[in-house]
């Protein structure tokens, strides 16, 4: 009797005593137990994790926050806890520091819930930017003295870009045109032409339609001025079309050249041809039937004759003749000077070169480790007998964006990084004088080229603007057997070369 009574007290009395919960603020120095000496302080946490929601707060440019959860460990020393102290650090082109004091509004009496589960919480509150590193640590309150050793908890995150099915709902990945629902499709209307339809975005009217298969084999500009809208374009093509890929680039004004893309595949057109008109005649037709079926059985003999004596020529036919060999891509080596901004022109140029030229390139921003180990001559000179093209990479694309991004603060790619243009630029310069090497040898820009005094020898080489020349450009890569004839440029490049 008497055990059924305390049993009946413990249950009222939990659910009389609420639950802790937290409130959370920002507290940016150090905690004010830090300076206070305790005998004994909470342990730390069992458990700490990091996603990206979306907030409440719907299109503002901070729309996305860190979800951030632990869970409390499950001892005795719960009861000393009175707050949880969460700090974030964001890694990217500039770097943030910020954190919250979650305080407890009631002291622990359990080391887990009234229903049995360990106390966990959870805090939405940091911002999350695009293609960020963050570094999370969280302790508990009050944490061990001055000179003790204080137990935390932390974790990395690395936020996605654009195309995440999150992240794709922040104010610079919709001006990119990240909720852009194109609809692609894409037929073969004849071995020189491909359709492709598609819906226009309210962003922008100015699109770049590619044909892919291994290399581009058709490109098309599209301006349409009806925004939001189907919209139809022809491609010309010169090869094989059926099972190629579209790549249909948009160009808005919110985010000109770094846009994103969207894919389609290229298939048959549809056969126009009308329907056999039904027969209505119910009582002519079952008078057919019994001269039908003798006919229908002959017909489907003779079909599966056909199939068989297909199936055995195609056999025959593929043991006969070896099938073809799929080339392997070309390696580009992509030299820049230090003022070109490498995120919005050089990975640029590279995500074109690796998606619509079926190229391996290589980049010094890529193998800081190898140049450290081999010097940067060797490794320019290793890098040049690798590569089958060398491309001078020129813009004078500088905009605020660019600016803001690879400007010369602290940690900036034009700080921290070898400027190796002017030490290619010498080492390969001998090449331009020779009729043998010279057409290894390409330069590039997006408007217009502006190569300085000191690289005029550059001048020989073939040039190529993009996105205009973008087609002739990726035909010319492919052509890394043919020798081409120099003329007056031999003499030219001779006369500057011989100066440096």
């Amino acid at each position: 009797m008497w055990l059924v009574v305390l049993r009946w007290a413990v249950l009222c009395w939990g659910a009389v005593t609420p639950e802790p919960m937290i409130r959370c603020s920002s507290e940016m120095g150090p905690s004010p137990e830090w300076t206070v000496r305790h005998t004994l302080t909470p342990g730390d946490l069992r458990d700490l994790r990091v996603e990206p929601v979306i907030s409440s707060v719907a299109m503002e440019d901070n729309s996305i926050l860190m979800n951030i959860s632990w869970v409390l460990r499950a001892d005795a020393s719960i009861r000393l806890l009175t707050a949880t102290k969460i700090c974030v650090t964001g890694k990217s082109n500039f770097q943030s520091y910020s954190c919250v004091r979650c305080n407890y509004t009631e002291a622990f009496q359990t080391q887990t819930r009234p229903s049995g589960g360990k106390w966990t919480f959870s805090y939405i509150g940091f911002p999350v930017e695009l293609n960020t590193h963050y570094f999370i640590g969280a302790h508990n309150i009050p944490n061990a003295d001055m000179n003790g050793d204080s137990p935390s908890m932390s974790v990395n995150f690395t936020s996605p870009g654009c195309l995440d099915h999150v992240m794709k709902y922040k104010k610079k990945c919709i001006e990119a045109g990240s909720l852009w629902d194109p609809n692609i499709t894409a037929c073969k209307k004849n071995e020189e032409i491909v359709e492709v339809n598609f819906t226009t975005s309210p962003l922008g009217n100015r699109y770049m339609a590619f044909i892919q298969s291994n290399i581009v084999i058709g490109m098309s500009h599209v301006s349409e001025q009806n925004k939001g809208t189907r919209t139809s374009v022809l491609v010309p093509v010169t090869g094989e079309s059926e099972g190629a890929v579209v790549q249909l680039t948009p160009y808005f004004h919110t985010c000109g050249n770094d846009c994103i893309g969207r894919k389609g595949i290229v298939v048959l057109c549809p056969q126009t041809g009308a329907p056999f008109p039904l027969d209505n005649n119910r009582s002519g037709l079952s008078g057919w039937i019994p001269l039908l079926l003798p006919a229908l059985l002959v017909a489907t003999c003779v079909l599966a004759i056909g199939i068989c004596l297909k199936w055995r020529h195609e056999k025959i036919k593929k043991t006969s003749f070896p099938s073809a060999v799929l080339l392997p891509p070309i390696k580009i080596l992509v030299v820049y000077p230090s003022e070109i901004c490498f995120h919005h022109t050089v990975c640029y140029f590279t995500e074109f070169l690796q998606n619509h030229c079926r190229s391996e390139v290589i980049l010094d921003k890529w193998q800081k480790k190898k140049i450290a180990e081999m010097g940067p001559v060797q490794w320019l000179t290793t890098q040049k007998k690798a590569a089958d093209k060398v491309i001078f990479l020129l813009s004078n694309d500088v905009n605020a964006m660019c600016d803001g991004t690879c400007g010369k603060s602290e940690g900036s790619p034009r700080e921290n990084s070898q400027d190796l243009f002017p030490l290619a630029f010498n080492l390969f310069c001998s090449d331009l004088r020779s009729q043998t090497h010279l057409h290894k040898y390409l330069v590039v820009y997006f408007r217009e080229a502006d190569t300085k005094d000191d690289y005029n020898a550059l001048h020989v080489c073939p040039m190529y603007h993009l996105m205009k020349d973008a087609a002739t450009f990726c035909t010319e890569l492919f052509h890394v057997e043919q020798h081409v004839s120099v003329g007056k440029r031999f003499q030219a490049c001779h006369n500057r070369c011989s100066s440096l």
